[in-house]
């Protein structure tokens, strides 16, 4: 049963984790040194083709599966029904809808925020390549479904309903979401209780997504870019963390990195989004003290942003954003830093390594032990994003030869290639993609039988007693999700009580979203590696 989530890094330091959190780690290692990985290595032969159009199919249909509220005429998961229909009464406000982050059923502002700005950045970029694979459609349901909860949740300028549910409560009981009997709790940030990191990556996804509805949806994208003004300047003024304000989250997705990252990478979604000197001055004006020139990063996730941050500021120069030349100089400080993460993960960094992301055997990208293949998908979206932003220009790194755009793009390329089965244990860790994928994801719904096969009550201990402890695949497939993944050494076990592995996050799957899309269409039409970005409909 999960008490936590993927380690949440202090910027250029080790990680923090409580006793509790070290036993399980320590408890984790020694199993897996006892228990061989759930799959053997199959022969290079038996190497599978990838499918990055089905990848990215299953990936969007994942979102899906992961909805809170009511469903839809058009819901394709069969094995979902409606939940948590009653969030927010207790409170008086409507918090019906949203994500549920993982494999239980609370719904945590932070890790949703970062899970919609990176469907949005995907959808922004890579418009024409996720629209070729005939999934434009179901890209916008996907980034919809947490708008309308992001709006739904900010009822006053300086008020945020930041988390529906209480994760200690929830992690007692293995049920399904239509049977849920856990507290429904809300908690907000507002002027006495403020929380800058949540409103300022909520802010960054409204405004982000702002610029994907600005053709389809003008109405809807001027909604979504009044909220998110009003986050940033609710963010800016009342200066906190939101887990100092809301205890209850401070198990799952404590903000180690504090908030002047998220209020950064606001203020350069809102200049995006709207083209006004203001927001780019801000990231500018604050890039010392805030630390977005400060701070050399190896790793981008739902809690530190300082990679994304720097990856947006470069884009402004390689691609000769009219505002770049007056903060030209900053903004070269910023370019600086993002290649440096670049060249971390191509290993170019030179030096005793350290300032290098590591590999694992099988080429994985490794941060961490907990859900690394978080990391590894972010890793992958950077990199391709920065691949377009060269055009024709190279990443020059303190070791190696310089990096072409294409070199970059191979990267990615491999890391999406290691998630859908190219690697040691040929075992693809997108569920429901492949031959073989883990079929014991650490998941209340897909671990149970569906509701609507079966509507008896499942109460909260017989979750555990009937579904949790037994051996047999889930019988309902959680498509597209993409688990924790390996460890180190490429070593993983398949099994529900191993979360740290099994368990799949929406912030996963988000950033992957993009990359198969652009994958897809090179491998269609035989594309370049990198490149000017051509011209979409979300810009």
């Amino acid at each position: 049963m999960s008490r936590g989530r993927a380690r949440r890094p202090v910027p250029g330091s080790g990680t923090r984790a409580g006793a509790l959190e070290v036993l399980l780690l320590l408890a984790s290692a020694v199993l897996l040194a006892a228990c061989p990985a759930a799959a053997v290595e199959a022969e290079a032969g038996d190497e599978e083709a990838v499918d990055y159009g089905a990848a990215l199919s299953k990936s969007l249909l994942y979102f899906e599966a992961q909805r809170s509220g009511r469903l839809p005429h058009n819901q394709r998961v069969p094995w979902r029904g409606h939940s948590g229909l009653t969030d927010g009464l207790q409170q008086g406000v409507d918090l019906v809808g949203g994500y549920y982050d993982a494999g239980d059923h609370v719904k945590f502002g932070l890790p949703m925020a970062f899970t919609v700005t990176m469907l949005s950045w995907g959808a922004i970029d890579f418009a024409d390549d996720v629209a070729a694979a005939g999934e434009w459609g179901h890209a916008l349901e996907a980034i919809k479904w947490g708008t309308d909860y992001f709006v739904k949740a900010h009822t006053e300028p300086f008020v945020y309903w930041a988390e529906v549910g209480d994760g200690d409560t929830d992690h007692y009981c293995w049920q399904r979401p239509e049977d849920m009997t856990t507290s429904r709790q809300a908690y907000r940030i507002d002027k006495d209780s403020p929380g800058s990191d949540l409103a300022g990556e909520t802010a960054a996804a409204l405004a982000a997504a702002s610029i994907v509805f600005r053709r389809s949806n003008p109405h809807y994208s001027h909604l979504l870019l009044h909220h998110a003004q009003q986050l940033f300047e609710f963010g800016d003024r009342y200066r906190g963390t939101y887990d100092s304000s809301i205890e209850e989250v401070r198990s799952y997705y404590a903000s180690v990195s504090g908030y002047r990252d998220e209020l950064l990478w606001a203020a350069l979604w809102l200049h995006r989004a709207t083209g006004r000197d203001e927001y780019l001055r801000y990231a500018v004006d604050k890039a010392d003290s805030f630390g977005g020139v400060g701070w050399a990063m190896t790793e981008f996730s739902w809690d530190v942003k300082y990679a994304g941050v720097q990856v947006l500021a470069a884009k402004l120069l390689l691609e000769g954003d009219p505002g770049a030349q007056e903060h030209g100089a900053v903004l070269e400080k910023y370019k600086a830093k993002a290649e440096h993460y670049l060249c971390a993960c191509l290993g170019r960094n030179g030096g005793n390594g350290s300032d290098d992301v590591e590999r694992s055997p099988g080429g994985m990208l490794y941060v961490r032990q907990w859900n690394n293949l978080q990391y590894v998908s972010s890793a992958a979206f950077l990199l391709t994003a920065y691949s377009r932003y060269l055009g024709g220009g190279l990443l020059r790194c303190p070791a190696g030869a310089p990096a072409a755009p294409s070199d970059l793009l191979a990267l990615a390329r491999s890391q999406a290639d290691y998630i859908l089965g190219r690697n040691p244990l040929r075992l693809s860790y997108m569920v429901g993609y492949g031959r073989r994928y883990p079929v014991r994801v650490h998941h209340r719904g897909a671990s149970i039988v569906a509701h609507k096969a079966n509507s008896r009550f499942i109460g909260c201990m017989q979750g555990f007693d009937d579904w949790f402890g037994r051996g047999r695949p889930n019988p309902n497939v959680l498509a597209g999700a993409i688990v924790g993944g390996p460890n180190s050494r490429d070593e993983f076990r398949d099994e529900r009580e191993n979360y740290m592995q099994t368990e799949a996050c929406t912030y996963n799957t988000a950033p992957m979203v993009a990359v198969f899309a652009r994958l897809h269409r090179l491998a269609r039409d035989g594309g370049p590696a990198g490149g000017v970005p051509e011209r979409n409909d979300a810009r």
